[in-house]
């Protein structure tokens, strides 16, 4: 069985439902940390590549709410340097199982890399996005939830 190498962010709450909702479908799951992963611009851009650079990017961080970043005026190469600057603008999760990554949580793309018909693969999939109310802490403000 292949193992899925997730990125997230530690502390979110809708990564541990996906990853949870992976497990329960039976896939071994090797959780990596999205912020503290040593990435590199061939690294990352081996998730990021096949995706227009608008989105790379977690639309709920902090410097895109506030507009401090707008994705849609980065060249990609722009792009590329503010993600490894700051991983916590990187959309998640990434996830790789063997040759192949993925951007954002795709449950149609997660079972056609693992040879699995994607129709029912996880039920109803948990979305992607912070799943926090309005009112409470993020999982995009830095710190846990």
């Amino acid at each position: 069985m292949q193992t899925i190498e997730f990125f997230e962010k530690p502390g979110c709450s809708t990564n541990t439902t996906q990853v949870a909702s992976l497990r329960a479908a039976g896939c071994l799951v090797a959780t990596r940390s999205l912020l503290t992963h040593p990435w590199t611009a061939e690294t990352l851009l081996a998730f990021l590549a096949p995706h227009p650079s608008p989105a790379w990017f977690n639309r709920a961080a902090p410097k895109i709410k506030s507009r401090e970043v707008v994705p849609e005026d980065l060249s990609p190469g722009d792009a590329l340097t503010a993600l490894l600057a700051e991983p916590l603008l990187i959309r998640r999760p990434l996830i790789r199982i063997g040759n192949t990554y993925l951007l954002g949580f795709d449950p149609v793309a997660i079972a056609a890399a693992l040879g699995r018909p994607g129709e029912g693969f996880l039920g109803t999939p948990p979305g992607e996005g912070c799943s926090h109310k309005p009112g409470t802490p993020s999982c995009d403000s830095g710190g846990s939830p």
